[in-house]
C-alpha cells in the first residue's frame, strides 16, 4: 500500500518513531503543505494521513487511487465526509488517545486560576521574595477546589475522565449533555442551570451547528462574574470577541483557552489583550504518550483496512 502521510510536524518533532505505519506499506511524508500542492503530495497513493489539512472534494477527484483516508485526530471536520462516501473513500479517526492528556491539560489550566503558581513563580524570579518582609507574600489569590461546582459542558470520554478527577478534589459535579447518563457522583442539568452555578465551567463538546458559539454573550451574562471558563474543545465553540468582552469588563474571572477558531492564532488576537486570559497553544492532546498511542491507532487503522476489518470509520 502507497500511503502518504501530510502535517508530519504536527505529531512529531522527531521525538516519535513512525515505525507502525512503516510496516503497513510505503510512506512518503509531508510537514505542512499549501492547499495547491495536497493532490501532487497525494500522487498515486491509496491512502492518506492528515491532521489538519484540508481534504476537499476536488482533491479527492484529483486522486483517483485514493481509497483511504485517515486522520491524526479525532476530530474529522476538515473531511469532506459526503463526498468521501460518495467516492467509496474509507475515512477514519483516532477516538480516545488523548483522554488523559486533556484531562489533564484541563486542570493545569484550571488550577492556574485556583493557585497562581506559575504567576508567583515569575513573581518570584522577579525578586519579589526577596524584597518580602515576611515568610510569604500574598500577591495573588489562592483558592481551593473542594466545595467548588465544576460544569461540564460534554459528557463523552473527556468529559467523564474530567469529572472523575474533579471528584477526587472534592468539586461538586454538573454537567449537560444531549443525552443524560448515569455517573455516580455527576448532576446532569440543564444548559440554564449549568452556566449559573457553575465556579469552573469546562468544554468537552465536539464542534458541530448546536454547539458553534454556545459562549456568546447571552450565555456569558448568565454566569457568575467569578466564574472561569476552560476550552479544550475547539476554539468555534466560544464567541472570542464576546468572550474577551466580559473578561475585560469584570463580568468573568477568567478564561483558560487552549483552541482558537482560527489556527495559527493571528497577529493582534483579542485574547492577547484581554484581562486573566492564560493562552495554549492547542497543546492538551500532545503529551508523548498520546502521540505515541495516536501513531499506533492510526496503524491499527491502515490495518484493519488493508485486511477488509474496518475500526473507527466515521463515514458510511
Amino acid at each position: 500500500m502507497k500511503i502518504t502521510v501530510l502535517d508530519r510536524c504536527t505529531v512529531t518533532r522527531g521525538d516519535l518513531s513512525f515505525a507502525p505505519i512503516e510496516a503497513v506499506g510505503e510512506v512518503k511524508y509531508f510537514d505542512v503543505v499549501p492547499p495547491e500542492k495536497i493532490v501532487s503530495a497525494i500522487g498515486d497513493s491509496e491512502a492518506v494521513i492528515v491532521n489538519k489539512a484540508k481534504i476537499t472534494d476536488e482533491i479527492m477527484a484529483q486522486c483517483p487511487n485514493l481509497r483511504f483516508i485517515g486522520l491524526f485526530a479525532t476530530g474529522y471536520n476538515n473531511i469532506d465526509i459526503k463526498a468521501a462516501s460518495e467516492r467509496g473513500i474509507c475515512v477514519c479517526n483516532v477516538p480516545g488517545y488523548s483522554t488523559d492528556s486533556v484531562t489533564q491539560h484541563t486542570f493545569a489550566l484550571l488550577l492556574h486560576f485556583a493557585t497562581h503558581a506559575d504567576d508567583y513563580a515569575r513573581s518570584v524570579a522577579a525578586g519579589d521574595w526577596e524584597r518580602s518582609e515576611t515568610f510569604s507574600y500574598l500577591a495573588f489569590p489562592i483558592t481551593e477546589l473542594r466545595g467548588k461546582t465544576l460544569g461540564i459542558f460534554g459528557f463523552g470520554t473527556i468529559g467523564k475522565s474530567v469529572a472523575t478527577v474533579a471528584k477526587a478534589f472534592g468539586m461538586n459535579v454538573i454537567a449537560y449533555v444531549r443525552r443524560p447518563t448515569d455517573f455516580e457522583g455527576v448532576t446532569f442539568v440543564d444548559k440554564d442551570t449549568l452556566l449559573r452555578e457553575s465556579d469552573y465551567l469546562t468544554l468537552h463538546c465536539p464542534l458541530t451547528d448546536e454547539t458553534r458559539g454556545f459562549i456568546n454573550r447571552e450565555t456569558l451574562a448568565k454566569m457568575k462574574p467569578t466564574a472561569v471558563i476552560i476550552n479544550t474543545a475547539r476554539g468555534g465553540v466560544i464567541e472570542e470577541n464576546a468572550l474577551c468582552e466580559a473578561l475585560n469588563e469584570n463580568r468573568l474571572r477568567g478564561a483558560g483557552i487552549d483552541v482558537l477558531d482560527i489556527e495559527p492564532m493571528t497577529p493582534n488576537h483579542p485574547y492577547l489583550k484581554a484581562k486573566n486570559c492564560c493562552i495554549t497553544p492547542h497543546v492538551a492532546w500532545a503529551s508523548f504518550e498520546a502521540r505515541t498511542r495516536l501513531i499506533t491507532m492510526v496503524a491499527e487503522n491502515l490495518i484493519g483496512f488493508r485486511d477488509g476489518k474496518i475500526i473507527n470509520r466515521v463515514n458510511n
